[in-house]
C-alpha cells in the first residue's frame, strides 16, 4: 500500500516543479514510510511522486515510479493486484522482461501490451497514475469498488493528483477553498458524496473509471466496470439450483480470501465476532499453516457497543493469536487526528475504534483482512429488511405505530429497539430510496433550520437523492432489494465504509484487504435471487450463512446485527459534556459562519436533557467545527515544509 501524487502541466512555459511534487509526496509519508521516489519528465510536462509501504518484493527493484524497459512509460500505483502472477507469466511468454517480482511492474508491461484496456484485466484494489512519454498523456484509474482513493485538482494550466487531499496543501501554487455547496450534503450523509469534495476545484476519480489527460489538457473518462443486477422482469422462470449456488458462494469466497493471503510481510485479520469477519478468519485458519493473528476492540461499560465476547469465542474456535483493546471516552482526543487523515469532517464516529484497532494491529502485522462488503453483497443491514417490510405494510400503519410509541420515554441510546422502531415508523410511507436516505441521514427534516444562520433565509432546497439521480437508469426496473443493494454500493460503500477503512488503516501504515469485494464474488452475488439473500422470515445473508454453516459458531450465527458503533449518546451526556459545550456553544465557534447558533444549542440541550438521542448529530457538528478551526493551521504547516526555491527538475 502506498501514497501517490503528481502533476501534468498544460503550459510548457511553466514546467512541473520537482520540489512541488516532492512536497506533496512527503505529505503522504504515513501511507508509505519504507521508501520514496520521484520522476519528472525531461521536458517538464509531467511529474510523479511516490511513498512506498513494502508488501510484495521488499527489494529496491520494486520501488516506484516504475518504468518500462526504455523508460518511456512510468507508473505510480497504490494497492494490490491479486492476479499479477498470472498476468506476469503471460507477459513473460510474450517476451516482456521483468526486473522485479512486484505487481506494479506487471501493470506497466500490461499497458504496453493492451494500451488503455490494461485496466480491465486488473483484479484487486488500486489507484494508479501512468505517464506515457511517447504519447504525451497521463492515465488515472481507480478499482471497481473504490477501495483506493484518488483526487484531482484541475485548472486551466495543469492537473494535479494525489491519494489524499492534504497533498495539495503542500503545493506552492494551489490554494484550497471550502466548497460551500458540499456542506449540506455532509450534514445529510456524514460525508460528501463523490465525485465532489469539501474543497472547490478538487474532485475524486470515480470507482471503476479510467481518466485520460493529454498534454494540452484534453480529458476523456471511461467507466470500465459497473455492478449489474438483473432486471426485475428478466429473472428466470426457474430458479437456479440452490445447492450449486451455495457451493459456488463458498468457492468464490474461499478463493477471494486465498488471493489476499499473498504477502511478503506478516498479515492478520480484524475480528468483530460478526458473521463476515468470522468467515474470513475461519477460512484463513484453514488456508494458513500458522495461527491467524486476530484483533478486536470494545467499549468500556457499554454492552450495546461491545462485541469482544463474540470475537473471543471465534478466536478460541479457530485457535487464533488474539489481541483486543477497549475504548474509553478519552478516545475523543483523537478527533484532530481523524480529521487530518480524512482531510476534513467525517460523520461516521466508528472511525474512532477503526483507528485504534488499526494502531493495535500495526504493532503486530502489516496487512490485515477485513469483513467489509459482506453486508453490501448479501443484504446484511437491518435497514434493508426494514425497507422491504415497509413495502408490504398498509400506508396507515406508520401513523398508528407512531401513536402507539409516542407515550414511551426516549431510550438511552440509538441502538435501542425503540429508537429504531420510531425511525422506521416515521419514514415508512416514503418512496423506497428516499426512505432509505432518511433512515441513514444525520440531518434532513431539520437541515433548513441548521443552515439558516443568523436568522437569514435557508439555502435553496437541497435534493437528498442527488447522489443517486445520475444512477437512476441502473436503479430502475430492478427489484426493491436490488435497488437498495445497488444504491448502497454506489454511495455508502465508497463514500463512507471504504473511506474509513482506507484512511484509518493507512494512518498507521497498515494495509487492509476486503475479500468480500472480490470482483467475481461481487458480480455473482448480484445475480442471486433476493430471497436467498434476505428471506421474508429468517436471518439476513441467508445463503452466505448456509455456505459457511460449519464455520459459524451457533452463538455467532444467531446474534443480531450490531455494527461497529460508538456510545456517543452516553459519552456526550457524561464525561464529554463539557467538551461539547466548550467547542460548539462558544461565542467564538467558527461554525456560526455556516450554521444557526440557536439550532446548534437546541440540539445540544435536547440531547443533554434526554429528550432525544442526538449523539451522532453532535459528533457531526464537532467534526465540522474542529475542521474549521484546524484548516488554516493545516495550510500553514504544509507550506512551512516547502523548500524555499522550487526547481523545474531535481533529485528524488
Amino acid at each position: 500500500m502506498c501514497g501517490i501524487c503528481g502533476e501534468l502541466s498544460f503550459d510548457r512555459s511553466r514546467p512541473v516543479s520537482a520540489a512541488a511534487v516532492r512536497a506533496m509526496r512527503d505529505q503522504l509519508t504515513h501511507r508509505g514510510p519504507d521508501s520514496h521516489g520521484i520522476f519528472v519528465s525531461s521536458d517538464g510536462a509531467a511529474g510523479l511522486g511516490f511513498r512506498r509501504l513494502q508488501i510484495i518484493d521488499l527489494t529496491p527493484s520494486a520501488n516506484q515510479p516504475m518504468p518500462n524497459e526504455d523508460a518511456s512509460v512510468h507508473l505510480v500505483f497504490n494497492g494490490e493486484i491479486y492476479n499479477f502472477q498470472t498476468i506476469r507469466d503471460r507477459l513473460a511468454a510474450a517476451g516482456h522482461r521483468f526486473r522485479s517480482r512486484s505487481d506494479s511492474e506487471v501493470i506497466v508491461h500490461l499497458y504496453e501490451e493492451l494500451g488503455d484496456g490494461f485496466v480491465d484485466g486488473l483484479e484487486g484494489m488500486f489507484a494508479l497514475a501512468l505517464w506515457d512519454g511517447r504519447r504525451q498523456r497521463l492515465l488515472l484509474a481507480r478499482d471497481r469498488a473504490g477501495k483506493k482513493p484518488l483526487f484531482l485538482f484541475h485548472d486551466d494550466r495543469r492537473l494535479v493528483f494525489a491519494s489524499e487531499i492534504k497533498a495539495f496543501l503542500a503545493h506552492a501554487d494551489i490554494s484550497l477553498a471550502i466548497n460551500d455547496e458540499a456542506i449540506p450534503y455532509y450534514f445529510i450523509y456524514g460525508y460528501v458524496p463523490g465525485p465532489d469534495t469539501f474543497y472547490r476545484g478538487v474532485a475524486q476519480v470515480e470507482p471503476g473509471t479510467i481518466v485520460t489527460v493529454s498534454a494540452d489538457g484534453a480529458t476523456e473518462c471511461r467507466t470500465y466496470w459497473k455492478l449489474r443486477f438483473p432486471e426485475a422482469d428478466a429473472r428466470p422462470a426457474v430458479l437456479p439450483d440452490r445447492r450449486k449456488a451455495v457451493a459456488l458462494v463458498r468457492s468464490l469466497t474461499t478463493r477471494a480470501v486465498e488471493r489476499r493471503l499473498i504477502s511478503d510481510v506478516p498479515l492478520g485479520a480484524f475480528l468483530s465476532g460478526g458473521v463476515d469477519s468470522t468467515i474470513v478468519v475461519g477460512l484463513m485458519a484453514g488456508l494458513k499453516p500458522d495461527p491467524v493473528k486476530t484483533f478486536s476492540i470494545g467499549f468500556e461499560g457499554d454492552a450495546a457497543y461491545d462485541e469482544t465476547s463474540y470475537a473471543r469465542e471465534v478466536a478460541e474456535r479457530f485457535r487464533t493469536d488474539h489481541t483486543e483493546f477497549r475504548v474509553t471516552p478519552s478516545a475523543i482526543d483523537l478527533i484532530d487526528t481523524l480529521l487530518w487523515h480524512h482531510d476534513g469532517p467525517f460523520g461516521d464516529s466508528s472511525a474512532i475504534p477503526t483507528y485504534l484497532v488499526s494502531q493495535l494491529t500495526r504493532q503486530h502485522v502489516t496487512v490485515v483482512l477485513t469483513g467489509d462488503g459482506g453486508d453490501e453483497l448479501f443484504a446484511g443491514y437491518l435497514r434493508f429488511r426494514s425497507a422491504l417490510a415497509a413495502e408490504r405494510l398498509p400506508p396507515w400503519s406508520g401513523a398508528v405505530l407512531s401513536a402507539l410509541l409516542s407515550p414511551l420515554p426516549a431510550p438511552s441510546h440509538e441502538r435501542h429497539w425503540l429508537s429504531r422502531t420510531r425511525r422506521f415508523a416515521r419514514y415508512m410511507r416514503l418512496p423506497l430510496l428516499e426512505r432509505l436516505t432518511r433512515w441513514n441521514s444525520f440531518f434532513l427534516e431539520d437541515l433548513d433550520q441548521l443552515l439558516a444562520r443568523d436568522g437569514r433565509q435557508p439555502p435553496p432546497a437541497i435534493d437528498p437523492l442527488r447522489p443517486l439521480r445520475r444512477h437512476f437508469d441502473e436503479l430502475t426496473h430492478r427489484s426493491p432489494l436490488s435497488r437498495l443493494l445497488l444504491a448502497n454500493f454506489l454511495t455508502y460503500l465508497p463514500g463512507d465504509l471504504l473511506v474509513k477503512s482506507d484512511r484509518m488503516t493507512m494512518a498507521v501504515s497498515l494495509e487492509a484487504r476486503a475479500p468480500f469485494l472480490d470482483r467475481e464474488l461481487t458480480e455473482y452475488a448480484a445475480t442471486l435471487p433476493d430471497a436467498w439473500k434476505l428471506p421474508w422470515a429468517g436471518p439476513t445473508k441467508a445463503i452466505l450463512r448456509e455456505a459457511f454453516a460449519d464455520l459459524l459458531p451457533d452463538r455467532i450465527n444467531r446474534r443480531g446485527k450490531m455494527g461497529f458503533g460508538v456510545p456517543l449518546d452516553r459519552w456526550f451526556r457524561g464525561d464529554l459534556r463539557p467538551y461539547v459545550r466548550d467547542t460548539l456553544l462558544a461565542s467564538s465557534a467558527r461554525c456560526r459562519g455556516y450554521l444557526a447558533a440557536a439550532e446548534v444549542e437546541t440540539i445540544v440541550r435536547r440531547h443533554e436533557s434526554g429528550e432525544a438521542n442526538l449523539g451522532q448529530q453532535i459528533w457531526c457538528l464537532l467534526a465540522f467545527e474542529r475542521w474549521l478551526q484546524l484548516l488554516p493551521e493545516w495550510g500553514r504547516r504544509a507550506r512551512a515544509a516547502q523548500p524555499a526555491v522550487a526547481s523545474a527538475v531535481g533529485p528524488a
